[in-house]
């Protein structure tokens, strides 16, 4: 039998804590609560779980320095990070998204769409069937190996990044609007603001560096690869 996917819950606030553990158990989730930085970094170290939802404001690092260590670490750069703060401004959203979350819930929520979110956040960890390989330019995705390569170089991408790459590269010469990206990256979810579509565009732009100029911005529409220079005007 197929394990119930687990969920890291990092919040201080043990009636909080116990509302979202009691939903993920009802709704098929195998879930652990950590009450502060350090006793998440020492779960995280354990063992790896499918799913985090993380505070911001916890009892040592914030939810923020967390999100952006995992991140950034090979090992966990891939789990899926739900933020769920009492901090709902757009700047905060920002800034949650920036440091690594794959979504943000501003406290108070909904538990249902609590789980709704964590569904949809490990949907969108499957590979989409596409070309093993795509190539654009002098960008080399090789899908199944989760790797790019930019002029030779691997560059490092976030999984949202990674699967936003290749949906523009698997339809390159399409100007892909955010609601099409929307549903291609993050599966439909109507919970997933265009807004954040954005955010994960600068995300990649910064993971290519000086390959940012593949990702063209179309005016009032959305997204698409950059003509290469030696196909123009063909």
């Amino acid at each position: 039998m197929k394990p119930l996917p687990s969920v890291l819950v990092v919040e201080d606030e043990p009636g909080i804590a116990e509302l979202i553990m009691v939903n993920l158990r009802h709704s098929g989730f195998r879930p652990q609560w950590a009450a502060s930085s350090q006793a998440a970094q020492a779960m995280l170290d354990a063992q790896l779980p499918d799913a985090i939802v993380l505070d911001w404001m916890l009892p040592g690092d914030s939810g923020l320095v967390l999100a952006k260590r995992w991140r950034a670490a090979a090992r966990s750069k891939s789990v899926p990070i739900l933020m769920l703060t009492a901090r709902g401004d757009e700047a905060d959203r920002i800034a949650g998204l920036d440091a690594g979350a794959d979504d943000y819930i501003a406290k108070p929520f909904s538990p249902r769409e609590l789980v709704a979110r964590i569904r949809a956040v490990l949907r969108r960890r499957a590979p989409e069937e596409m070309a093993p390989v795509l190539k654009w330019g002098d960008l080399v995705l090789d899908v199944q190996g989760f790797e790019l390569r930019c002029d030779g170089r691997v560059c490092k991408l976030g999984p949202i990044e990674f699967k936003l790459l290749a949906s523009l590269m698997a339809q390159p010469t399409r100007v892909h609007t955010r609601r099409h990206l929307l549903e291609k990256v993050w599966g439909g979810d109507t919970m997933v603001e265009e807004r954040t579509v954005d955010v994960h565009v600068k995300r990649l732009r910064a993971g290519l560096g000086e390959a940012a100029f593949w990702i063209e911005t179309v005016r009032g529409l959305g997204y698409r690869m950059a003509e290469p220079v030696e196909t123009a005007g063909a």
